[in-house]
């Protein structure tokens, strides 16, 4: 199986699993980004399985902006920067800095009570040259 393989035994690959969550988090269809990605964590591990859980949880921190629920916005935040802090931007192939960046602003808006317009949401930006597959370290952790 090459290293773009989806080892969930239907053929796809990661990298169009990735594409398929950014382009449903640039739509604002967070919960779907998260179902996206979702998909990938399930049979992922180690560092990779890290990575991916800190994108479901920014799409899920953004559903919960959407909905008016700021407690958990703010935790899933939270929760998204600590897990997505430790890996370079570019990885997998997905530009996150921008939106990491206006993340941040948005959680401390969201702790105050404030609400964001749909018009202030930040896109990710998926290039797919840059995409790598597993590395020896996701390989082998569980």
């Amino acid at each position: 199986m090459s290293d773009e393989q989806q080892p969930d035994g239907d053929g796809s690959s990661l990298s169009s699993h990735l594409e398929e969550g950014v382009a449903l988090f640039n739509e604002q269809k967070f919960w779907h980004a998260h179902e996206a990605w979702e998909r990938l964590w399930l049979v992922a591990a180690g560092d990779e399985k890290r990575f991916l859980q800190g994108l479901i949880q920014l799409a899920a921190a953004y559903h919960h902006v959407q909905r008016g629920t700021f407690r958990g916005g703010v935790r899933l935040f939270d929760a998204a920067f600590q897990k997505l802090g430790p890996f370079p931007d570019g990885h997998r192939g997905i530009d996150r800095v921008e939106a990491v960046e206006r993340a941040a602003g948005h959680r401390e808006r969201i702790a105050r009570g404030e609400h964001i317009d749909a018009n202030e949401l930040p896109k990710l930006r998926y290039n797919s040259s840059l995409f790598t597959g597993p590395t020896e370290s996701s390989r082998h952790r569980g």
